[in-house]
């Protein structure tokens, strides 16, 4: 990518993407504080196991589901986390990144963010389940998408032009979730020190 396509693209992701639908039809069955958290094992981008049960032995564990490589927000609040590991990891958790895309992508997320916690790539929308995070693109909102040049199908290896909510779980050592943050709004997300505070 040229010098001028790149500052081009930056341009539509600070202003367009603020401009792309948002209030996407997403069901209201997030799983609430208190509720067991569903257990699993997942290949993280680099084809590595990630246990949940087994890092919450260890510890809480804040796991975050983002759209994409290709979400600005996304990749700032990832940069946001890895910048404040010192604070996070000095309350004995640790962060669990998960995203709907291909390993590969998932592996650019890496690059641009320079996080050293796991991104697990879930292609198959499987966790996006499991924790009622996921949702489908209607027609006119996956036709704005390309229009920026975002191709779900290609980026998620699926047809289901599914998305996260990017909700945020805090899982204690019981395996119980001790904190929720749901926002269908992707520009909304919950804070480094509000995360603290509730470790």
């Amino acid at each position: 990518m040229n010098k001028f396509k790149a500052l081009f693209f930056i341009s539509l992701a600070a202003v367009g993407f603020a401009n792309l639908s948002f209030a996407q039809t997403v069901t209201s069955g997030q799983l609430k504080v208190g509720s067991t958290a569903p257990s699993f094992t997942a290949k993280d981008y680099r084809g590595r196991n990630v246990d949940l049960k087994a890092m919450t032995q260890k510890g809480k564990v804040i796991l975050v589901f983002y759209r994409g490589q290709w979400c600005p927000y996304c990749n700032r609040y990832l940069s946001s986390l890895q910048d404040s590991m010192q604070l996070i990891a000095g309350k004995g958790a640790t962060v669990v990144a998960i995203s709907p895309e291909m390993p590969d992508n998932a592996e650019k997320t890496a690059a641009k963010t320079k996080v050293s916690f796991p991104i697990i790539s879930d292609a198959g929308n499987r966790l996006l389940k499991m924790y009622k995070t996921g949702y489908t693109l209607e027609d006119a909102t996956l036709k704005q998408y390309k229009a920026y040049g975002i191709d779900l199908s290609k980026a998620n290896g699926n047809n289901e032009n599914m998305l996260p909510v990017p909700a945020t779980y805090i899982i204690d050592q019981n395996m119980k979730i001790s904190a929720v943050f749901y926002d269908a709004d992707y520009r909304n997300r919950p804070s480094v020190r509000q995360l603290v505070n509730e470790l």
